[in-house]
């Protein structure tokens, strides 16, 4: 690590922390040459495959605005998209992969969305799996009912 005041190469680490969100490494350093203290943060790069075949970092707030969209005119608060977002990157994490399909993030998008709200969750639905027509909505909502009869 190159030192931000001076570029000298030798840094050393000082002090290592886990960050809040428990994704990323905080860690403090100590230039060798000039003495300065600077602070790092260290993650662990999750990236998405595109339909297009173009590859992306993955972008919580990309996703909280996904659904925000499919929420609009919901009584939803932001706290609660916010939590999806969270959950959604913790669901794909959690599965040890560096890389994710663009399907797999709306697959995961889908469970959390369904339980905070089924209006918002059949229209996300209807995007995300090209709905058709008419038998395709009623197809998902027969599966809600049914869901919630369990």
């Amino acid at each position: 690590m190159h030192c931000p005041f001076c570029q000298y190469p030798d840094t050393k680490v000082i002090d290592t922390r886990i960050s809040d969100d428990g994704y990323s490494i905080r860690r403090r350093r100590v230039c060798a040459k000039c003495s300065r203290r600077f602070t790092t943060v260290e993650s662990a790069m999750l990236l998405v495959l595109k339909r297009s075949g173009n590859i992306e970092p993955f972008d919580r707030d990309k996703v909280i605005n996904g659904v925000r969209k499919a929420c609009q005119g919901r009584p939803i608060r932001e706290e609660d998209l916010k939590a999806l977002g969270q959950r959604v990157e913790e669901d794909l994490r959690s599965r040890g992969l560096a890389q994710v399909r663009s399907e797999d993030v709306g697959k995961a998008i889908l469970a959390p969305l369904k339980q905070l709200d089924e209006v918002a969750y059949l229209r996300f639905a209807s995007v995300y799996q090209n709905f058709e027509g008419l038998e395709d909505f009623q197809r998902a909502i027969d599966e809600l009912r049914v869901e919630k009869q369990e």
